[in-house]
């Protein structure tokens, strides 16, 4: 069983940040949550906008919240928006129902931590978790 190391959290975000560079993405804020939701690492890029690093966290806690990638939480809104809605205020920081807020997991599906990212389209921020997250070793689900 694998664990979500400081090292890979770091692998993750330097990863995240470098491909989104590469794909000449908008800035991005990226978060590493551990799997009791404990922040591991975190960046914001020059340039990204004030509150992106709210909204990358808030994709991240959202998913380690309810053990399912922010895509899924986005289709939940949808369908149950007062439960969404009640969630904001039972996590600390609050939830952003939208794509971008990965799962982290083991070899044998255990979850091990979160990844959110904000600063381009939902779907290309989740793209940047699922890479970073492939790259490290892990597998991503984004919901």
């Amino acid at each position: 069983m694998s664990e979500l190391t400081l090292d890979k959290a770091q692998k993750i975000l330097t990863d995240t940040l470098a491909d989104a560079r590469t794909k000449g993405f908008k800035p991005m804020a990226v978060a590493v949550l551990d799997a009791r939701g404990a922040l591991v690492s975190f960046a914001a890029e020059d340039g990204s906008s004030a509150a992106r690093w709210k909204v990358a966290l808030g994709k991240a806690q959202g998913t380690i919240a309810l053990g399912i990638g922010s895509r899924k939480i986005g289709t939940m809104a949808v369908e149950r928006p007062h439960f969404i809605g009640a969630l904001n205020h039972l996590v600390a920081e609050g939830i952003v129902p939208v794509a971008g807020g990965v799962l982290i997991k083991d070899a044998q599906g255990k979850i091990i931590g979160a990844v959110g990212v904000s600063g381009d389209t939902s779907d290309n921020d989740e793209l940047m978790a699922v890479e970073a997250i492939k790259a490290a070793g892990f597998t991503a689900d984004g919901g």
